[in-house]
């Protein structure tokens, strides 16, 4: 029974998520606040593409202003470059809710609804989207810790933890339309496959992870750091080289694997090309990394945005760097320079605190590696003291977890100006609510 204990935890992960999320999104006009922000420049491009056949997005004032309009959610996510206007995000989350958006096209034809893209089966669906990405990063997260040695009891405790003790909650049954949640399937698949590769050296595995590492980067392009994680999953030196080496040496794969990354990456200058007739552009214009002036600390730690401050589980998960060192030295070094690179790296932009967001949400998609350390730690404990201790903590950060998320959704946390004397104004309180 115990084995199967993380395949329960899944089932009923997602019985519940689907009941919160339909609560939350589905009902009366409540799907109108499905798509906010950067969500509906990340989605923009689907209704562009199969409807409007306007990449240039002026199709949105009459959405946006006459039809659907609400001032507080109001959002202009395109930016001018060569004297028009284009989408300033990639196109990598609107492929990978393509499907669920052409479902929902067919279906608001069938039930009578506006096939505008925007109507309510559009949203609706957008929310589906969410919960089945989140589905496949949990099933490829057990995946990936079963291929470490970890217990079924740990696997399923790490299970939870992700998706209750961290912000997965909040972007998938909230913001739903973000593109945290579909990056962070894609890097648990791509974890779990490149780690198969190295134990195994199915060529299969590896000609998969070059799809999901364009994806990944089609997505948010700064995820393409992942590539960095390669060393630690590979699991030894020895590993690594042979096994690349054998892979470089298979000239058919080798180029098959290329082919398909460059396909996928391929997709966004040709967009810009059939909008502005140039297949580079930087359509953030003014925002950029200063890499001179890294946040390294306050991305982790200050009142405004901390990782850990918002998210002390992924804090707990760190205690796993010392199994890991007593374990495997090379992983050890591997994963932490991964680490501390991506963080110095996302620190580096010049809003560190990335705008509107519960915790730090860059971290999101990059859960399934701190489940890992999660995942090692409970697996390691033998006294039954320190590891019942361990998640007692796991699931107070549960419950601290939730308490904050609703207290996000209701303004009692803001979304970008946190301080000190807020924070602790507020700390675990539910009778302000409004």
């Amino acid at each position: 029974m115990l084995k199967q204990a993380p395949k329960v935890v899944i089932l009923f992960t997602m019985v519940i998520m689907t009941l919160i999320s339909s609560n939350l999104r589905w009902g009366k006009e409540k799907w109108k606040g499905v798509l906010e922000t950067d969500a509906k420049g990340y989605y923009a491009y689907l209704p562009a593409v199969f409807i409007y056949h306007d990449l240039n997005f002026n199709f949105f004032d009459k959405i946006e202003k006459d039809k659907y309009y609400n001032e507080k959610l109001f959002f202009e996510y395109r930016a001018h470059v060569n004297g028009t206007t284009i989408d300033k995000f990639f196109c990598g989350t609107a492929i990978m809710q393509m499907p669920f958006f052409l479902m929902a096209h067919t279906w608001s034809g069938i039930m009578n609804y506006d096939q505008d893209g925007y109507s309510k089966y559009y949203m609706i669906a957008i929310t589906i989207a969410a919960l089945f990405y989140l589905l496949i990063g949990l099933i490829f997260i057990n995946k990936t810790l079963l291929l470490f040695n970890i217990d079924a009891t740990s696997r399923a405790i790490a299970l939870i933890a992700v998706v209750f003790a961290t912000n997965v909650f909040y972007y998938t049954v909230v913001e739903s339309g973000m593109s945290h949640i579909y990056s962070f399937a894609c890097v648990a698949v791509f974890l779990f496959c490149i780690r198969k590769f190295y134990l195994e050296n199915e060529i299969k595995y590896l000609i998969f992870a070059s799809a999901l590492i364009g994806l990944i980067i089609l997505i948010r392009p700064v995820n393409g750091l992942l590539i960095l994680a390669v060393p630690f999953l590979a699991g030894s030196l020895h590993n690594l080289r042979a096994q690349t080496g054998l892979f470089i040496s298979n000239k058919p794969a080798l180029i098959l694997s290329v082919l398909i990354t460059m396909a996928l990456l391929f997709i966004q200058p040709m967009i810009y090309k059939v909008a502005v007739n140039s297949f580079f552009v930087y359509a953030y214009e003014y925002e950029h990394f200063n890499f001179t002036d890294p946040h390294f600390i306050d991305i982790l730690f200050s009142y405004k945005k901390g990782l850990f401050l918002y998210t002390p589980v992924l804090l707990l998960s760190l205690t796993g760097f010392y199994f890991l060192y007593k374990k495997n030295r090379f992983e050890f070094y591997s994963l932490a320079g991964f680490l501390i690179l991506l963080n110095y790296i996302l620190s580096s932009w010049w809003n560190w605190w990335y705008g509107g967001s519960f915790s730090s949400r860059v971290y999101l998609e990059y859960i399934p590696v701190f489940a890992i350390l999660i995942g090692l730690t409970l697996t390691s404990l033998k006294k039954r003291i320190l590891k019942s201790t361990v998640i007692t903590f796991i699931f107070l950060c549960i419950l601290l977890c939730q308490i904050q998320t609703y207290q996000y959704r209701y303004y009692q946390i803001h979304w970008e100006n946190m301080t000190k004397e807020k924070y602790w104004e507020v700390f675990l309180r539910l009778d302000r609510l409004v």
